[in-house]
């Protein structure tokens, strides 16, 4: 890969892990706040604006005790000042029903990055949408 695939691959790394580690600050330094942002979580409508986004992250995190991504088929592409990553999110995590109930699952998601005026990649989309699996 060359330095802009390296450079949106951190960010995209640094995605995961302010998810996993549910932390809104981290989360908000992956992204463009502004109102192009936009994310589509799966089985929720499209958010746009950078409140309403920043909102949904408030939510998940509280309603999510442990979630741990195993990031596969991730795949890098750069176009001048955008660029995207496609990847599958394998996804276990807590459901907070009892003590220790863990759940897995299968996201397939597209993650769009920008640079303005040569400043950082951030992330401006988010789109996860759930895909079921061989076994299922």
């Amino acid at each position: 890969m060359g330095d802009d695939e390296d450079a949106v691959a951190a960010v995209n790394q640094a995605f995961y892990t302010a998810f996993e580690a549910r932390d809104l600050d981290a989360m908000a330094e992956v992204w463009e706040r502004t109102e192009r942002a936009t994310v589509t979580h799966p089985g929720w409508p499209t958010l746009r604006g950078w409140p309403k986004v920043l909102t949904s992250w408030e939510a998940i995190f509280r309603a999510t005790p442990y979630i741990q991504f195993f990031l596969t088929e991730q795949r890098v592409d750069v176009a001048g000042d955008t660029a995207w990553v496609t990847l599958n999110e394998n996804i276990l995590q807590g459901s907070g029903e009892a003590q220790g109930a863990l759940h897995d699952a299968t996201v397939a998601a597209v993650n769009l990055f920008v640079r303005s005026d040569g400043g950082p990649w951030r992330m401006v989309v988010h789109h996860g949408s759930p895909v079921s699996r061989p076994d299922e």
